[in-house]
């Protein structure tokens, strides 16, 4: 097995969690969205990104404005919505949920070596 696809399958497996995250805390410009991703080690590129805020806006989780730039076209900025501040919390109550559960395991594992 290739360690390296693994990890990259578990990152592309939170990332839509993890975008949802980031406009839960305020809205957001996508290169600004990339560039904390990259700071996290999510490593994502504007062809992964676009087509996932996107799809959660047009699962209704997401809504976007734009704003007039001093340095070039208008910018997108988009947030959650009322559904997708209320999905967001749900998943944020699943990822607390699995992390204990793994945590567990692997504190299981770790006792009985």
């Amino acid at each position: 097995m290739n360690i390296e696809n693994t990890k990259a399958q578990m990152r592309k497996g939170i990332l839509e969690f993890c975008i949802l995250s980031i406009l839960s805390q305020r809205e957001a410009y996508p290169s600004d969205i990339i560039s904390e991703l990259k700071e996290a080690k999510l490593i994502v590129v504007e062809g992964t990104l676009y087509p996932l805020l996107t799809r959660l806006k047009n699962a209704g989780l997401l809504a976007y404005r734009w704003e007039e730039s001093q340095s070039g076209p208008p910018r997108k900025y988009y947030r959650l919505t009322e559904l997708g501040e209320k999905f967001s919390a749900e998943l944020d109550n699943t990822w607390q949920e699995l992390q204990k559960a793994v945590n567990q395991i692997n504190t299981n594992r770790t006792t009985n070596s």
